[in-house]
């Protein structure tokens, strides 16, 4: 994967052996990386500067979820988030997705699965939706999906989505009307990541909020998957 324009990574551990494998090894492979030991010190930097993050998720002080909940909510940032951490529960999984997580890397881990891993959500966020093969725009009443930008406006106001936010509720209003099963999203989505048919839930959930009074239009069908109706 070579990186013409390279993207600016922040890693926050509170491991500095840790910090310095990860900012070594994504240097090597052509990433910038900034690396700090405390999410006290990733507030003090640009968030914005950053197309990706990498959170320990049990730091002293602000723990990474808090951290993350800042990225998402307050600074509206909507740029791949990955926890790094040795908490590998489901609930601890659904946690992390529901303040916005794109992936989970488990410690112990391998160098060689963490480059993957990013360089493969990279891929699926720049890839989803190519403006030279399909429609820039998809309009339903007052939805409007802008695929080149990776926006949500919901009656002119702008909502900001994260990465698998936008494939999902891309899915489904591509193809109104249409039942995709939890099986369809977690292997067009996740593909090799380890998740739980819950963890669609999760973002189901968190779109409906998004949507606001057309969240009813995105219909659960018990036994079978979702769609997005219009009436």
């Amino acid at each position: 994967m070579i990186l013409r324009n390279p993207i600016h990574i922040l890693v926050v551990d509170d491991e500095e052996d840790i910090c310095e494998i990860l900012k070594f090894n994504l240097e090597s492979e052509g990433f910038q990386v900034d690396a700090v030991t405390s999410a006290e010190d990733a507030m003090k930097k640009k968030l914005e500067k950053y197309q990706l993050f990498l959170l320990d998720v049990m730091m002293k002080g602000m723990s990474g979820y808090r951290l993350a909940d800042e990225i998402r909510k307050r600074r509206k940032l909507d740029v791949p988030l990955f926890f790094i951490t040795a908490k590998n529960s489901e609930n601890d999984k659904l946690t992390g997705f529901s303040v916005g997580a794109d992936d989970f890397i488990t410690k112990p881990f391998s160098i060689k699965e963490v480059v993957a891993r990013i360089k493969a959500v990279l891929r699926r966020s720049e890839g989803a939706g190519d403006p030279l093969t399909e429609a820039t725009k998809i309009s339903i009443a007052g939805i409007e999906l802008d695929i080149e930008k990776k926006r949500l406006s919901v009656d002119g106001n702008r909502e900001d989505l994260t990465p698998i936010e936008f494939q999902i509720l891309h899915m489904l209003m591509k193809n109104p009307g249409r039942i995709f099963g939890r099986e369809q999203f977690l292997d067009h989505i996740w593909r090799d990541v380890n998740v739980t048919d819950r963890t669609v839930d999760v973002h189901i959930t968190r779109l409906r909020k998004k949507l606001g009074k057309y969240g009813i239009n995105l219909v659960t069908r018990k036994g079978y998957g979702y769609c997005f109706e219009i009436d």
